[in-house]
C-alpha cells in the first residue's frame, strides 16, 4: 500500500532537526531558488499554470491563473500573504508542514513573490499555535542570515521582506478578506467584493493570497518540472496533497497522496478502522463540507469526484466516524462552533446560526415533532448563498447531508425522548453495549 504515498513535501519530515537550515539544505533545499532567479517571471508563472497546481486552501482555484490576475501596470507595491490559519475542524496538515519543515514554505514564499514582482510577503499564522510563530520566526531569520531574504537575494537584485503576523485566534479570518483586514490591524470580517484582492487587497494594493500547502508546493514544480507535477493525479486534479485522517482509525496522521486516492485506501494505510469500528460517516473536507456514507467508499478523493457526490474536497481534513457516534450530536457541535466563530457582520449567518443551535438542540433532547426537520431545512435554506462569505454556506452542510443520510435518526431522536446512543435513554442500546 505504501507505493501509493507521495512523499515530496512530507519526505523530510523524519529527516534529523528537519526545521533547521542546514537539514533542509541537505535534502537539496533551496536548489529550487536558484533556478527560479534565473528565469524570468512570467516564465514561472507559466510553469505553476502549466503543472495544474490547484489552491490547496479548500476552493481548488488554480494557483497559476490568481496569480496572472495582478495587474502588472499598476504603480502600486504587490504582496503576497500566506493563509496559515489552519482552523477548519478536523484540518492538521498546514501546522505540522509548518513545525516540520519551515522553509520549504519559506522558499515556497520567495519564488512565489518573485513570479508576482511583490518585494514583501506576509504569512498569518493562526495566533494560539505559538510554537509554529516561534519555529517560522527562527526559520527567516536563518533565511535572512544565509541570504535567501533580503537585498539582493542570490545576486539577483531582487529584494523581499518577509513578515510572520501571529492573528488573535478568529476561524473567521481564514476567509481571505477578513484575514487582509485582520493583518492591516482591523476586526477580521470579509469585505465586498468586487473589488478583488488582486486588484486591491492588502493596502489597497494588488495581492495574491495562497493557502501554506499550496505555496510550499512550487519549490517542486520549479525543481522537478511542471510535466511531473503534472503527471501526479487525475486529469483534471494534478498533483500530490497531504490528507488528514482522523477520528475512529488505528493510526491517524497526515498522508501524503496523489489526488485521486480513495478512501478506503487511505483507510488501509492507516491501519483500518479501530478494533470493532464500522464506517458510519466521514467529512472529505472538514466539518464545513457535506457528510458521506461508507457508499462512498471507493470514490476518487479529488475535486470532481467528490464535487459530483454532492461534497467539496475541501482541505481534505477526513475526520472517520464509526457506528457509536451520534450524527445529531455531533452535528450540533459542529454548528455551535460555527455559530460562535460567526464575525456577525451579516444578518444569514448572525441570526441564521443561532436559530439552527436551537433547533438542532431541541431535536437532540428528543423535544419537537418531524415538522421541525422541515423548520431546519428551511432555515439552512435561507442562509445558504445569502451569507457574506462562505461561513453561513459551511454551517448549513452538515446539516442538509446529514438530514439526507441519517433522517431516521434523527426521528430516533424524538421516538425515544432524546439520544438513542445515550445508554440512559435507550435500554437497546445499552443492551448493545453489554453484548458488544
Amino acid at each position: 500500500m505504501t507505493d501509493m504515498l507521495t512523499p515530496v513535501l512530507t519526505d523530510n519530515w523524519d529527516a534529523e532537526r528537519s526545521w533547521t537550515l542546514d537539514s533542509y539544505q541537505e535534502q537539496g533545499g533551496y536548489r529550487a531558488l536558484d533556478k527560479a532567479l534565473a528565469q524570468s517571471q512570467d516564465s514561472i508563472i507559466e510553469q505553476v499554470k502549466d503543472s495544474g497546481l490547484r489552491g490547496r486552501g479548500g476552493a481548488g482555484f488554480p494557483t497559476g491563473m490568481k496569480w496572472s490576475f495582478i495587474p502588472q501596470d499598476n504603480p502600486k507595491p504587490k504582496y503576497l500573504v500566506v493563509n496559515a490559519d489552519e482552523s477548519e475542524p478536523g484540518t492538521c496538515k498546514d501546522i505540522p508542514l509548518m513545525m516540520a519543515s519551515p522553509h520549504t514554505l519559506i522558499e515556497g514564499v520567495i519564488i512565489s513573490s518573485y513570479a508576482i514582482r511583490a518585494n514583501h510577503a506576509f504569512i498569518y499564522v493562526r495566533g494560539e499555535v505559538i510554537h509554529v510563530v516561534r519555529r517560522l520566526q527562527r526559520a527567516v531569520q536563518e533565511a535572512y542570515l544565509a541570504g535567501h531574504l533580503g537585498k539582493d537575494i542570490h545576486g539577483s537584485g531582487y529584494d523581499l521582506d518577509l513578515v510572520i503576523h501571529a492573528g488573535a485566534g478568529a476561524y473567521i479570518c481564514g476567509e481571505e478578506t477578513a484575514l487582509l483586514d485582520s493583518l492591516e490591524g482591523r476586526r477580521g470580517q470579509p469585505r465586498l467584493r468586487p473589488p478583488f484582492p488582486a486588484v486591491a487587497g492588502l493596502y489597497a494594493s494588488p495581492t495574491v493570497i495562497n493557502n501554506v500547502e499550496s505555496i510550499a508546493s512550487v519549490p517542486s514544480i520549479i525543481d522537478r518540472g511542471a510535466d511531473w507535477f503534472s503527471s501526479l493525479g487525475t486529469e483534471k486534479s494534478k498533483g500530490f496533497v497531504i490528507y488528514s485522517l482522523s477520528g475512529h482509525v488505528k493510526k491517524p496522521g497526515q498522508y501524503e497522496a496523489p489526488l485521486g486516492i480513495t478512501l478506503r485506501q487511505l483507510l488501509d494505510l492507516g491501519g483500518g478502522m479501530r478494533e470493532g469500528s464500522e464506517l458510519k460517516f466521514w467529512t472529505p473536507g472538514g466539518s464545513s463540507t457535506p457528510l458521506l456514507t461508507a457508499e462512498h467508499l471507493d470514490m476518487p478523493l479529488d475535486y470532481e469526484a467528490v464535487g459530483a457526490a454532492g461534497s467539496m474536497l475541501g482541505t481534505r481534513a477526513l475526520q472517520i466516524f464509526d457506528q457509536t457516534t451520534c450524527v445529531v450530536r455531533a452535528v450540533l457541535r459542529w454548528t455551535e462552533f460555527y455559530k460562535h466563530e460567526s464575525c456577525g457582520k451579516c444578518t444569514p449567518c448572525r441570526e441564521g446560526t443561532w436559530w439552527l443551535v436551537q433547533a438542532l438542540t431541541r431535536l437532540e433532547n428528543g423535544h419537537g415533532s418531524e415538522d421541525d426537520l422541515e423548520l431546519l431545512l428551511d432555515q439552512c435554506d435561507n442562509i445558504l448563498g445569502r451569507a457574506f462569505c462562505a461561513l453561513g454556506d459551511g454551517a448549513t452542510s452538515p446539516i442538509t447531508s446529514s438530514i439526507q443520510y441519517f433522517r431516521e435518526e434523527y426521528l430516533a431522536h424524538l421516538t425515544h425522548g432524546g439520544c438513542p446512543f445515550d445508554p440512559a435513554r435507550s435500554t437497546a442500546w445499552a443492551e448493545q453495549e453489554v453484548t458488544s
